[in-house]
């Protein structure tokens, strides 16, 4: 029972990052922006929010609060570049798979560039531990207790309030009627008054601020406090969009899916906690393998499966009306 708690504490941690990283591509998407840049927004955020950490880390703060502060410079971190897809995507027009990519390539430059100026480094280390040893009270429930309140970091509890206001927005909102509606049919979402330029901004906008904070608590859950220029995200970005198909666009699917990449990537570096797994003499390697293989086997199957809104990445133009 001890190695169950020990793979739900370590998952979790890791499946929030991917989770919420994953719903901000899913609003950008429904909206008709393709967003091939979350990889580049994520280490945008969790750039800036480490190095607010680093500023702050000897101030005497409660480390809880700083984290929540770094959520917040991590959010408008990325709502800042997801602007820069926004305006040459959707104003300028450009093909919104080359402006993601180049995103993607001129953060990690610009990381070891600074990081190497100014902290003779591949990137920013903190010392500021942000880990959680038990909640009050929660941590003391039976069985749960053990698994969701003990041993985690506040990352987890937050990402689950995002998910909520994820599925009210997107299900119980006008707004996310409007955004769907701009998505899929944008000439007749603009016949009946809807702004389709601003809504797709508004559903790019939405994605950085999830994909910053998704950065952020990915540097804050993983990596213990640290970003580092070489390593970036580790491809979280690109397996956030893996989780957003196969979840085929919809919130509670999406959890679901994070949980079960999660799950392989903490199983991979468990194996000598496992008797059966580590009896049998495979190495480790190629269980750090198994999320990015599940990738590529759940792209495979779903691909024809699963679509996109039909207008997704159709540049709208009111001329064409």
């Amino acid at each position: 029972m001890a190695t169950v708690y020990y793979l739900i504490q370590n998952m979790l941690p890791v499946a929030m990052p991917l989770l919420l990283v994953a719903l901000g591509g899913m609003f950008s998407e429904i909206g008709g922006v393709v967003n091939i840049a979350l990889e580049g927004i994520m280490l945008f955020g969790a750039f800036f929010g480490a190095l607010f950490v680093y500023f702050v880390q000897n101030s005497g703060m409660n480390p809880q609060t700083v984290l929540l502060l770094g959520m917040l410079v991590a959010a408008v971190a990325g709502l800042i570049y997801s602007l820069l897809l926004s305006f040459a995507a959707v104003t300028m027009k450009a093909d919104q798979v080359i402006t993601g990519t180049s995103l993607n390539m001129l953060i990690p430059a610009v990381i070891l560039l600074f990081a190497k100026m100014f902290f003779i480094s591949d990137g920013i280390t903190t010392n500021m531990n942000f880990y959680i040893k038990e909640i009050p009270v929660l941590g003391k429930i039976p069985v749960l207790g053990d698994m969701f309140f003990q041993k985690t970091y506040l990352t987890v509890m937050i990402s689950f309030v995002f998910l909520i206001i994820a599925i009210i927005i997107f299900y119980k909102t006008k707004f996310g009627l409007r955004l769907r509606a701009c998505g899929e049919h944008p000439h007749a979402a603009d016949s009946v008054g809807i702004n389709v330029h601003r809504m797709r901004y508004a559903g790019t906008s939405i994605s950085g601020i999830l994909g910053g904070i998704g950065g952020f608590f990915y540097s804050v859950g993983v990596m213990d406090g640290n970003v580092n220029g070489h390593t970036g995200v580790a491809g979280f970005g690109f397996l956030a969009l893996a989780v957003m198909i196969f979840g085929q666009w919809k919130p509670i699917k999406i959890f679901f899916a994070a949980m079960f990449f999660a799950f392989l990537r903490t199983l991979a570096y468990s194996v000598s906690l496992i008797p059966f797994l580590a009896n049998l003499g495979i190495n480790q390697t190629y269980y750090k393998m198994l999320p990015y293989i599940a990738t590529m086997v759940v792209l495979a199957f779903t691909s024809k499966k699963s679509r996109a809104p039909k207008a997704e990445g159709i540049p709208y133009d009111k001329s064409q009306r």
